[in-house]
């Protein structure tokens, strides 16, 4: 069987930005990021939809990119592990992943990062259950999880009291 090496332009909004890349019509939105792109936060873990290192926001769910069509995210919004942080700083998440010490070799991180801040862009007030199971398609395997979980609810419970003065005067 013959691998298809066309190429194509494909247009995706990454990050916020409009961006065009040349792909093999066989690209899974993985490797446009990371091949096409060179976003390399996404990880290539098992290829199957199965570990979850690939996961990025696709129009504000957790997706895992290794298993999609490159051609299904065009027109949506991709935001991924680069695009979490702004201009001001790190993502709350990101920063408590450090202050607690919840990322151990790093390579799940992206994903867990990712899957959280969809979780917590829906429910800053996220109970450890839904944590837990908003995390359940993301393996790592350095950590018993606890250190995410509490890294998780500390960026929660941060995006809350931010978004809090907001909703007071309405």
């Amino acid at each position: 069987m013959l691998m298809d090496n066309r190429q194509e332009i494909v247009r995706l909004r990454v990050n916020g930005d409009l961006r065009e890349v040349g792909v093999p019509v066989h690209y899974t939105l993985l490797e446009a990021l990371r091949y096409g792109l060179r976003l390399t936060g996404s990880k290539q873990g098992c290829d199957k939809g199965d570990c979850g290192a690939c996961t990025v926001i696709l129009d504000g769910r957790p997706t895992l990119s290794c298993i999609t069509p490159v051609w299904e995210a065009e027109g949506s919004d991709v935001v991924t592990v680069e695009g979490l942080a702004t201009a001001e700083g790190p993502h709350p998440l990101q920063d408590e992943f450090d202050r607690n010490g919840a990322a151990q070799c790093g390579f799940c991180t992206p994903g867990i990062l990712c899957s959280a801040a969809a979780l917590l862009e829906r429910n800053p007030s996220a109970s450890r259950q839904e944590i837990q199971e908003a995390l359940g398609g993301n393996l790592c395997r350095c950590t018993g999880y606890t250190k995410i979980y509490d890294a998780v609810e500390a960026a929660g419970a941060r995006l809350a009291e931010t978004a809090a003065p907001e909703t007071e005067g309405r």
